[in-house]
């Protein structure tokens, strides 16, 4: 009897589980609830102990409302010997008191001289570098190795607040690989290992380093977005940023007097239609129908105006945006 009692207790029915619905959704409801608190809280933590990071693109629009923005392009002629990069140091450290400066520079000659040691032979069609595998190699360890960190080494000596770039870094400017041109004689080339900037708004990181009061130094490389390493023309790469970051002024220096007449004089002022005639003519030659087609599309897109001047010879303080071009410089607008 005593066994009996206690089978029946064992196998009687079993006392519900307290719930609000079916199979027990009530608790998981419970639980659910319970574990979002926990969550809520924690995040809500998170946010006491870490401040919200600053809106950098109303940072950046405040600066460009308060100072104009400058995009210079450097041609590696100016940044060959140790007296040219301290002075260009100088110049870029006291443009910067007067605009926030964005700087992108090219290497043209060293790259030319680094290939020549290693034996590969230089390519160039209108200006612009075919790149092979071997040279892309050489173009890296040159422009980002020893130019960027050359130049902004003088900058901060100067007083600067430098930063050293490539294209490829964070969202600096993504590439994609280069279509086939179409050269001034009319002839189909393929570029090779040779970027375009892709359309991708203010990128974060220079919009961020101006707010702050840095100036980027950006030597042109890129990447596409496989992390694909491309060479790119630096006054392509230029004319691309002053775009996106809407800037006042496109400054390109080099080692000429702006754009030359066929007596070899400087045209003080052009409109991308006289660009646009030139490079047609054949009267541009092939380094500068690379830069009239930067400024065609930076002005294009927006880009107050650009000014193509000698390094050398122009105080490149004196170009911050407002100025007007001094003589021995072509003003290209509109």
């Amino acid at each position: 009897m005593t066994v009996r009692r206690k089978a029946r207790r064992t196998l009687g029915p079993r006392k519900p589980a307290a719930t609000t619905g079916p199979s027990g959704t009530g608790r998981v409801k419970t639980v659910a609830t319970k574990q979002a608190a926990t969550k809520e809280a924690s995040r809500a933590a998170t946010r006491r102990r870490k401040p919200a990071m600053p809106n950098v693109e109303s940072a950046f629009r405040r600066t460009r409302a308060s100072v104009p923005v400058i995009v210079l392009k450097l041609g590696g002629e100016l940044l060959e010997q140790p007296s040219d990069v301290r002075r260009i140091a100088a110049a870029i450290v006291a443009l910067t008191k007067r605009s926030a400066l964005v700087v992108v520079h090219g290497g043209g000659k060293e790259i030319d001289a680094a290939l020549a040691t290693a034996g590969i032979p230089k390519q160039q069609i209108d200006g612009l570098r075919v790149t092979d595998a071997p040279t892309l190699d050489v173009v890296v360890s040159v422009l980002a190795g020893a130019i960027n960190t050359r130049l902004v080494a003088a900058i901060r000596r100067g007083g600067g607040r430098p930063v050293g770039l490539t294209g490829a870094d964070a969202t600096v400017a993504t590439m994609k690989r280069a279509a086939p041109i179409t050269t001034v004689a009319g002839d189909r080339v393929d570029l090779g290992l040779v970027g375009d900037p892709i359309a991708n708004g203010a990128p974060t990181l220079i919009t961020a380093l101006v707010a702050g009061g840095y100036v980027p130094v950006i030597a042109c490389i890129g990447a596409t977005r496989s992390g694909q390493l491309l060479n790119v023309n630096a006054d392509t790469l230029a004319s691309h940023l002053a775009a996106e970051l809407g800037a006042a002024r496109l400054v390109i220096a080099g080692g000429t007097a702006g754009v030359l007449d066929d007596a070899g004089r400087t045209i003080a002022r052009l409109t991308t239609g006289d660009a646009e005639r030139l490079i047609k003519a054949g009267t541009a030659n092939k380094g500068m129908v690379a830069k009239l087609q930067a400024c065609r599309s930076a002005l294009r897109h927006g880009v107050g105006d650009v000014v193509i001047a000698n390094g050398r010879e122009v105080r490149l303080e004196s170009l911050a945006g407002g100025a007007a071009a001094p003589a021995g410089c072509t003003q290209v607008v509109r």
